[in-house]
């Protein structure tokens, strides 16, 4: 998934950074503006980094890569379109991602134009990015679709429009589906039973895909979907499995999986009883779905990554959804990161998005003039 968080408060962006704190675990690196929409995704195990930034306030935002200090714009030409972002990347390099492109279209499919980007009124398709080549994935028969995300083996999952229109008369856009790519064809996976839409977030290199169905609702700007996501999934061989949930039906934020690493384990996010808040978890076939709670005094959480050593990044949020980035170790124990990294590092950190084998972990932070920019943060 891609959380954004684009209704994070003024007092969170403005938050002071001279946290009392023990020496540094993380060295941080500034990954630099992102502007309002975009941000660092993923991190491979040799340090690649996909994402989507815009160059100047107002500007398009583009699919880039990061790479020991380098940025890489991989957007342009991209698709011939405004609009692009990488969300998904492997150890070769390969990235995926979405892309609008310059055939008229009036569904904001991929959200471009509610994130307040240039406006373009075009279709937005799912790319595949190799050799300084970027070649659109093919749909379900509809118009759009968005690739999440791809393994070593370059299977690619995501979700795609059909040429029916969507159940619910009033959802925005055509049904859309989750399926994954496997040598540019095409293949459906199974929402659960009387769910018409949803999304595949991740692929692990066993091929176990990891996601969401629902209902179409209206278009969340913190998720990037049109998803009511009501049953976090998990599909092996082509068959889902529903992972549970922590007592809610669907509600704020849903039931999610957002993460799977190749031991299988998986991350997301769940309601709890009366959908009145949602919290990070942990899912194993052996122990199932565990709530992975907040730090002291928060609201809410989100879990978006794990490695395959078990390490947890994602989000704690106060009760006005200010978020503040987070560590789980392997032992369950939770740590804010900003009190994992240097007291003059410049950088508040807002959002912890992927972490690799080597513990170095992607994500949004803020400057203390309140603009967003990617870090990286890496242990010592």
């Amino acid at each position: 998934m891609k959380p954004i968080l684009t209704s994070i408060a003024a007092g969170s962006l403005l938050a002071a950074l001279a946290i009392a704190q023990p020496v540094a675990r993380y060295a941080v690196t500034d990954l630099g503006v992102v502007g309002g929409a975009g941000q660092p995704y993923l991190i491979t195990n040799i340090g690649l980094v996909s994402g989507a930034a815009a160059a100047t306030p107002g500007a398009s935002m583009h699919a880039v890569l990061w790479y020991k200090g380098l940025k890489i714009d991989i957007g342009t030409p991209g698709l011939t379109g405004l609009n692009s972002a990488a969300y998904g990347i492997n150890q070769f390099g390969q990235t995926v991602g979405a892309a609008q492109t310059s055939v008229p279209n009036s569904e904001d499919f991929c959200g471009f134009n509610a994130l307040e980007l240039p406006t373009s009124n075009t279709t937005c398709l799912p790319f595949l990015w190799q050799f300084g080549v970027m070649t659109k994935l093919p749909t379900l028969g509809g118009a759009n679709g968005v690739a999440n995300s791809i393994n070593n083996r370059g299977v690619v999952a995501g979700w795609a429009e059909s040429a029916a229109p969507d159940p619910n008369p009033a959802c925005p856009v055509s049904q859309f589906e989750p399926v994954i790519w496997e040598n540019g064809a095409i293949e459906k996976l199974p929402t659960f039973a009387g769910d018409h839409d949803g999304i595949a977030a991740q692929i692990n290199d066993h091929g176990q895909v990891v996601g969401a169905s629902g209902t179409c609702g209206a278009y969340n700007p913190n998720s990037g979907v049109y998803l009511v996501e009501n049953h976090a999934l998990l599909w092996e061989n082509g068959v889902a499995t529903d992972l549970g949930n922590l007592g809610g039906t669907g509600g704020i934020a849903g039931n999610h999986a957002c993460a799977i690493n190749n031991r299988g384990q998986v991350v997301g996010h769940s309601e709890l009883t009366n959908d009145t808040t949602f919290h990070g978890f942990l899912w194993t076939k052996t122990s199932g779905m565990r709530d992975l709670g907040t730090l002291p005094g928060d609201f809410a959480s989100l879990a978006l990554g794990i490695n395959d050593g078990g390490e947890v990044v994602g989000a704690s949020l106060d009760a006005n959804f200010n978020p503040r980035a987070v560590l789980w170790e392997n032992d369950g124990q939770m740590a804010d990161l900003n009190t994992l990294i240097p007291a003059n590092s410049g950088l508040y950190l807002l959002l912890a998005e992927s972490v690799n084998s080597s513990g170095q972990i992607i994500g949004l932070a803020v400057t203390s003039a309140g603009v967003v920019h990617g870090f990286l943060a890496t242990p010592q």
